[in-house]
């Protein structure tokens, strides 16, 4: 396999992040905390990881980005931005959850648990890989007995459960890069928004406008 160069990012949760693998392996990484202001920030944060790196845009061989679950407009924020990009270079661009990328590189039985609010977890555990599933806190994958368990749950499922808490192996875009780069682009969905629970919003209670006859 040919090195890459892989551009990672995510807006998926209050930060906006980035990775840049480079062909000798190595990988810079950039994270910013906020809760919004994503969209405007992205590219130039880009931008800046692409000059410390001293590569173009060019450059890139494959985008990676973070699909979700977490914050929708934050996931679709990475997502068009993605799809853009890739259309723009001629480049593949690769859809990665939060739940891969902090499995990626355990061997080992492992439980994702996200923290989903209001007494609710995103779960998927891996190695097998099972379906991610939105459930209540504590509820374990059917199949899911014993091994260890990572993500922002952890400690919790850890002490819930007799499972073996880790911490992740790598920063999350890191990881989104290095797994769209093992990974082939002929196996791989193109960028997609992955959301486990319905949006916050609800359809406004005010009446529609009337249209008045001229």
């Amino acid at each position: 396999m040919r090195p890459e160069t892989v551009l990672a990012f995510d807006t998926s949760a209050a930060h906006c992040a980035a990775a840049l693998l480079l062909p000798d392996g190595s990988c810079l990484v950039q994270v910013e905390d906020m809760a919004k202001g994503q969209a405007e920030r992205l590219v130039p944060l880009i931008e800046e990881l692409l000059h410390r790196g001293g590569a173009r845009w060019s450059d890139l061989t494959r985008i990676a980005v973070g699909t979700g679950p977490g914050n929708f407009t934050g996931v679709r924020i990475s997502v068009a931005t993605a799809r853009g990009l890739a259309l723009g270079l001629g480049i593949p661009a690769m859809g990665v959850t939060s739940l891969q990328a902090l499995a990626h590189g355990q061997t080992a039985p492992v439980l994702v648990a996200q923290d989903a609010r209001r007494g609710m977890a995103y779960l998927q555990a891996f190695n097998p890989q099972s379906e991610a599933i939105l459930a209540p806190v504590g509820h374990l994958p059917e199949g899911f007995q014993s091994g260890s368990v990572i993500g922002e749950l952890a400690d919790a499922y850890a002490l819930s459960h007799g499972l073996h808490p880790l911490a992740p192996l790598m920063p999350l875009t890191e990881a989104m890069a290095r797994f769209a780069a093992e990974t082939s682009v002929a196996t791989h969905r193109k960028p997609a928004p992955f959301y486990l629970r319905g949006a916050d919003a609800a359809p406004s209670s005010d009446p529609p406008p009337v249209i008045l006859d001229a």
